[in-house]
């Protein structure tokens, strides 16, 4: 049995991209040897009439045919042509779900797979928190270096590697943190992670292990962040964070042994941990705390001037934690963690068991970025872009909402806001959603009870974009509390 022609194909080849054409032409044959239309035991049609058939070189079709061959569904043979001998597996088609509905996901007791759910609801306007400008990526920079980089590499270096991270990324980041936080390091104390979320989740590990039950977390704070803890059978105790940012005394007060903070822009009230407070707790530490310090965009600053990093005065009690998530893109996964020394070689046999190490090359084209002075400028550039949002939100809010407080301006890439009212922020949040608005309900990071509010993101948007969002969720009626989430407190920033 023959295949004539190209017909078995059903689509003309000027359908494939240029220069993939023998991609194309080899998924087409697979397709039809899989569903039957080039059956086990029927030879396919000659190269040269194939070619003449598709008005492509006989290379196109060749290239395609050796594929087939490597994956064992065709063979030649010789006078009797190419020969169908073993039809591919049949992918299975799955018919994804349709998006979850906005009461389904702004629940009071939020789960695990919260935000998957909420990034894949489509909504015309985005302003969840903890997202940079995607669309300023340095492109052009990141394939240059990629370029440098690869011409330099050695062979040895394509092998499996240090699962501290790339040397040289572990020297420019220790460079990096000098420079712009003021912390002093060594390469041997930078480990690289996927993403401070890896980082979290491998320290609490190693504390779990060495007998610590809970980190207490500043109220309100970073629900992931507390599912990452809990995750690992980790309590999260609940300290109060006014103007001057966590509740020191209260903290004391707790007996947790360790502590996760915010301190240079408290997510999400965005408030700055006090000089008097810096003191409290360094003192805490002193008599045995651990503090876990998750820096997470301190880069982003407008209004004033860099706030020092905690384990820049007391590295032997400060886990210090940062990644290129908020000035670069979250899809790098590529963090740091500062270990203190009792814990340091644990954590990093809990990363050599995770995954051995992050991916080298982005490692290596990161570490030339930095090294160069691409970074900094690309720092700048987005910051200048980052403040101009952040004002289109301000003049917006303003506007549409003029009952609503901000807190945390003057950094980061976010706005809270906050209601002197009775109403359910989830509800709130819902309605924004099926306005086409996403945004985060107040609640969802809070762990007792306090004033409703939202926390809105500003980095990923157009101004334009913004004040429509802002304007959409001035004409949303707050309907009075349900008791979803929204009973009120004293808390103010």
């Amino acid at each position: 049995m023959t295949a004539e022609g190209s017909d078995f194909l059903q689509l003309d080849i000027g359908d494939a991209p240029p220069g993939r054409r023998s991609d194309w032409l080899a998924s087409r044959l697979r397709h039809a040897i899989s569903d039957g239309r080039l059956p086990v035991g029927s030879r396919l049609p000659a190269t040269r009439a194939l070619a003449a058939d598709l008005r492509v070189s006989r290379g196109v079709v060749t290239e395609a045919y050796q594929r087939l061959v490597e994956d064992g569904h065709v063979a030649g043979r010789g006078r009797a042509g190419t020969v169908v001998v073993a039809a591919p597996a049949r992918t299975k088609e799955q018919t994804a779900p349709g998006p979850p509905s906005a009461g389904t996901i702004f629940q009071p007791a939020p789960g695990i797979g919260v935000f998957d759910s909420l990034r894949s609801t489509p909504a015309k306007i985005d302003l969840s928190p903890g997202v940079p400008d995607l669309t300023a990526f340095p492109r052009t920079a990141w394939l240059r270096a990629e370029r440098t980089v690869l011409n330099d590499l050695s062979a040895a270096a394509f092998g499996y590697g240090d699962p501290r991270g790339a040397p040289a990324l572990r020297l420019a980041i220790a460079r990096w943190i000098a420079r712009t936080r003021g912390i002093t390091a060594d390469a041997d104390d930078v480990l690289i992670v996927a993403g401070v979320a890896q980082g979290l989740g491998l320290l609490a590990q190693v504390l779990c292990d060495n007998g610590i039950s809970e980190i207490a977390v500043e109220d309100p704070s970073s629900l992931g962040a507390r599912q990452h803890l809990h995750d690992r059978r980790l309590a999260t105790p609940p300290i109060r964070v006014d103007e001057d940012g966590i509740d020191v005394d209260e903290l004391v007060r707790s007996g947790a042994p360790a502590v996760l903070l915010t301190p240079a822009h408290q997510f999400p009230t965005g408030v700055v941990l006090g000089g008097e407070r810096r003191r409290e707790l360094m003192r805490w530490a002193a008599d045995g705390g651990l503090i876990i310090e998750d820096d997470y965009d301190a880069e982003h600053r407008y209004d004033r001037p860099p706030v020092p990093a905690l384990r820049s005065m007391l590295a032997e009690q400060v886990c210090y934690a940062g990644s290129v998530s908020k000035w670069l893109a979250p899809a790098l996964r590529v963090g740091w963690m500062l270990v203190p020394p009792r814990y340091r070689d644990e954590v990093v046999a809990a990363k050599r068991f995770a995954d051995l190490g992050n991916a080298v090359l982005p490692q290596l084209v990161l570490a030339h970025l930095m090294e160069s002075g691409e970074m900094e400028r690309q720092l700048r550039f987005v910051r200048k872009r980052h403040r101009r949002r952040r004002d289109a939100m301000i003049d917006a809010l303003r506007a549409h909402l003029p009952d609503a407080v901000v807190h945390g301006a003057a950094a980061g890439l976010h706005l809270t806001i906050t209601f002197d009212a009775e109403f359910s922020d989830l509800d709130f949040a819902a309605a924004a959603l099926e306005q086409g608005v996403k945004v985060q309900p107040l609640s969802w990071h809070c762990q007792r009870p306090m004033n409703p509010g939202l926390v809105l993101g500003y980095g990923a948007s157009p101004a334009t974009d913004i004040a429509e969002g802002i304007a959409a969720l001035g004409k949303i009626p707050r309907v009075s509390s349900s008791g979803r989430g929204s009973s009120r407190s004293n808390y103010r920033n």
